[in-house]
């Protein structure tokens, strides 16, 4: 490991400590008065480790100025939460039907479907309800508008929720690049590029440099995803935390299975050059995203 990639691990448990602190204290905890097995629920997902890439995300871009942030903790908390309740219905039966999630059985297989759909509608209208509440950090209310209108559309028909009824879609069916790229872009980039695009807004980027960042985070959503399809067909499923060959038992169209394993491997390395290179084109470096970017190129879970 380099000592680039040294830097950018130490910055992520650090940063994931900040999260998982800020959850803990945030979240409803469980109590009969208030629908205790589902605030239960909420925490079992919200809480069960992972990266905490797209709070990270947020925080790096937000705090690349030299300032710490609270608005970016809590809006990158909010995106969390976004996330850990499109897992949730990911893995549903209706969905994935998947029964493990990072090494634990899924929220639908310890309380139940119903639950489950309501834990994860919990979390999303939570991270709506922080987002709306980030001028109590400080933050234009015009700002605010602004990061709460990415996060909609990041989530909504036109990102992550679009995203995965294409995929439904394109099930068992022949499919080209472009239009995988199309899927990815909106069911995974999407709610990988919104938490950069606020901590740009909360760091006052110029709108060259924002256009910048919005670009860097498409690419780094992408490569994500390719990293994603490879590790199913070649990760381990221990390290990984959940069943692995799942994308070709369910008819998915993936990267390999439309350039296969080299040009799969290749594409996300010519991806990873397009990312290195938009970062050059900033006025200040932010090394710690270039370090992001080979963690997510090189990862194994």
């Amino acid at each position: 490991m380099s000592s680039s990639d040294n830097n950018f691990v130490h910055a992520l448990q650090s940063i994931s400590a900040r999260v998982d602190k800020a959850l803990d204290a945030w979240l409803p905890a469980p109590s009969p008065a208030t629908s205790g097995r589902l605030n239960e629920a909420v925490r079992y997902s919200a809480m069960a480790g992972g990266k905490r890439i797209r709070p990270a995300l947020c925080l790096l871009v937000a705090e690349s100025r030299g300032v710490e942030s609270e608005a970016a903790l809590r809006a990158g908390c909010a995106f969390e939460l976004i996330h850990a309740y499109s897992l949730i219905h990911d893995d549903l039966p209706a969905m994935d039907d998947d029964d493990y999630r990072r090494g634990k059985p899924t929220n639908h297989k310890v309380f139940g479907e119903g639950t489950a759909i309501l834990a994860g509608d919990s979390l999303l209208t939570l991270a709506f309800e922080w987002l709306t509440e980030l001028a109590q950090y400080g933050v234009a209310a015009e700002k605010n508008i602004a990061i709460v209108r990415l996060a909609a559309q990041a989530a909504g028909y036109a990102g992550m929720v679009g995203g995965q009824m294409l995929d439904m879609t394109f099930e068992r069916r022949e499919t080209d690049i472009a239009t995988l790229e199309t899927i990815h872009r909106q069911k995974t980039g999407a709610l990988i590029k919104a938490p950069m695009q606020t901590g740009a807004i909360l760091a006052d980027y110029q709108p060259a440099e924002y256009c910048i960042i919005e670009a860097f985070a498409a690419k780094i959503g992408l490569l994500f995803q390719i990293k994603d399809d490879l590790l199913d067909v070649e990760g381990d499923q221990k390290e990984l935390g959940k069943q692995t060959g799942r994308d070709a038992s369910l008819g998915k169209t993936t990267f390999p299975g439309l350039l296969g394993l080299p040009g799969a491997r290749d594409y996300a390395q010519k991806t990873l050059a397009e990312a290195h290179s938009l970062l050059q084109q900033l006025s200040q470096p932010v090394p710690l995203l270039a370090d992001m970017a080979d963690y997510i190129y090189l990862r194994q879970k």
